[in-house]
């Protein structure tokens, strides 16, 4: 091993040290050593064992550990400080702007252990309420993790959103727009998107050369009937090539293998030069079936069913009549509560649920029940001078480790209604969360389930749940099951609503909006909520502000 290596081994140690908050002295001579180690003019593995204490910097007690590490290849106090330590932490001392002192306090008092919950904090406003951490630290982690995370592979709709018109713009003009299609997994609206991919009527040989400029994106894979490139941004390209059959070939990229191979077995004589780019509507009149739109084909059940009946129409965003799941500079927003209201209205909305965080929320500035009372009086006052339009006062409440909410029933009383969310304590047992939710649901003052299962896509798997119970059991006791629509949740997953809407559970998509800029993300949840068939009549935020209203009353009562 050489002083490169070794230094590395002491840098981290000193890092690992601080972050434990173990031993300040030895954090610190940990790094002075590594620093030492690094400057050497000749390697460690050649000085003699006897004369490395003696080495400016290194000492008694880093010698050993030297001599550790030239005779193990590893340092068993490093491995044990790893071992205890959750990688997605480790991970953040990748993130310029944050060092292990700040990475202990993200740890141990914010509970975040990933460099994708650690964004998403920072996205609502938390880390700037901790102790040495303010709004243009905040800033710059932001930056950081994106810039990071964009190199990493995988990437949110969003993201892959915000590149795709330029991307698609620059291959018609190498190609012409009659010779391109946008497909896979993108088409079909999938959150996570692990390639954007396009179908180009031209083979391999006239493709490869387009690319070969002075600044060339990375080529990592070829076939004979694909080309797959990285990226300056991170993100994977993948071309397929069609040199007969350019319609066909659209087709069977547009869906899952599993809806395709389906589709051919069903339906094996299919003309697909019948389809036309972007309309392949002939496709399924050939098969006698109805039309099935590119955000179902994952499945083989909805050609079943598009055999039988005509599909649902599909909620669209503009069914969104009102905001639901809001936060404010009550607690950890970013605008006012009469700045929400008045965006919401001039952009078309009919009222604004305003839920922010309950008091054992201290991370979020969570509200007290005298800070309740307050704002509810604001919320009166707002609501007098507004016309056409409403607030409606509303809780995100913690959902506590025993299952109870954050209040008496006596202030949960005061609210319209009320969100229960787990937001700690998140690394559960399935018993643990099923018993911790069901509580929950169970309480007569829940109104909406937050994000069943509490994850943040990319970064946190969530804890884990019987999908079917928890549904089983908000249909007993008339609760509402969000789908979270912040593009790092999408919570409940939309593969799960299915069950939910045979149960006749109403859905609500709701940005969790943190900032007027949120109420955007509602649209990422229409696109997943169509994944899953949901229709307007089936979402609570489709209901106009008459029929909200009076769906609120009769849940009170």
């Amino acid at each position: 091993m050489d002083n490169y290596q070794i230094a590395e081994n002491f840098s981290l140690l000193s890092k690992l040290t601080d972050i434990h908050a173990e031993n300040n002295f030895k954090a610190k001579s940990y790094a002075i050593a590594a620093f030492q180690i690094e400057k050497l003019p000749e390697q460690l593995s050649e000085i003699p064992r006897e004369k490395i204490a003696s080495i400016k910097g290194i000492g008694e007690s880093s010698a050993k550990k030297i001599i550790e590490i030239l005779e193990t290849g590893s340092l068993k106090v490093l491995q044990e400080l790893i071992e205890k330590t959750p990688i997605g932490v480790i991970e953040m001392l990748n993130i310029k702007g944050i060092g292990p002192k700040k990475i202990s306090t993200i740890w141990k008092e914010m509970e975040i252990e990933s460099i994708g919950e650690l964004l998403y904090a920072c996205k609502e406003n938390r880390l700037k309420l901790y102790k040495g951490f303010g709004e243009k630290t905040q800033q710059s982690v932001t930056e950081t993790i994106e810039f990071y995370l964009s190199s990493q592979g995988s990437h949110l709709y969003p993201q892959v959103e915000a590149v795709e018109p330029q991307i698609t713009a620059y291959l018609q003009k190498l190609f012409s727009p009659e010779n391109v299609f946008l497909t896979g997994s993108f088409k079909r609206q999938l959150e996570i998107v692990d390639e954007l991919e396009y179908v180009v009527n031209s083979s391999i040989e006239n493709i490869k050369p387009k690319f070969q400029s002075a600044n060339p994106p990375e080529l990592l894979e070829e076939n004979t009937d694909s080309l797959l490139y990285k990226l300056l941004n991170g993100l994977k390209l993948r071309l397929y090539s069609a040199t007969e059959n350019f319609e066909k070939k659209c087709f069977f990229t547009a869906g899952s293998a599993e809806f395709i191979n389906d589709f051919i077995f069903r339906f094996p004589d299919i003309d697909f030069s019948s389809a036309s780019k972007p309309d392949d509507s002939a496709v399924f009149t050939q098969a006698g079936i109805n039309y099935i739109p590119y955000c179902l084909r994952e499945t083989p059940e909805i050609i079943e069913r598009a055999t039988t009946v005509p599909l649902p129409q599909l909620i669209q965003p503009g069914d969104i009549k009102g905001i639901i799941h809001s936060h404010s500079n009550w607690s950890d927003g970013s605008n006012t509560l009469e700045e929400m209201a008045k965006s919401a209205k001039e952009q078309g909305y009919e009222y604004l649920v305003i839920s922010d965080h309950s008091k054992s929320a201290f991370y979020a500035n969570g509200l007290t029940e005298e800070r309740i009372q307050a704002q509810h009086e604001q919320v009166d006052a707002l609501n007098s001078k507004l016309k056409d339009f409403k607030i409606f006062k509303s809780i995100e409440s913690d959902i506590l480790y025993d299952g109870s909410l954050d209040y008496s029933n006596a202030v949960l009383a005061t609210f319209d209604l009320v969100i229960a969310s787990v937001h700690s304590i998140l690394k559960m047992t399935e018993e643990k969360s099923m018993q911790r939710l069901i509580t929950a649901i169970e309480n007569p003052y829940t109104t909406i389930l937050g994000h069943m299962t509490g994850r943040l896509l990319l970064s946190r798997k969530g804890y884990p749940v019987d999908h079917k119970k928890i549904i089983d059991a908000c249909a007993a006791n008339k609760v509402v099951i969000e789908l979270n629509a912040h593009p790092s949740r999408l919570d409940i997953d939309w593969r799960q609503i299915d069950y939910a809407l045979e149960k006749n559970v109403l859905i609500s998509i709701d940005p969790d909006a943190h900032f007027i800029e949120g109420f955007k993300d509602i649209r990422y949840g229409v696109l997943v909520a169509q994944k899953a068939m949901v229709t307007k009549e089936q979402n609570l935020s489709s209901m106009g502000l008459m029929e909200f209203e009076h769906y609120i009353q009769k849940i009170k009562k």
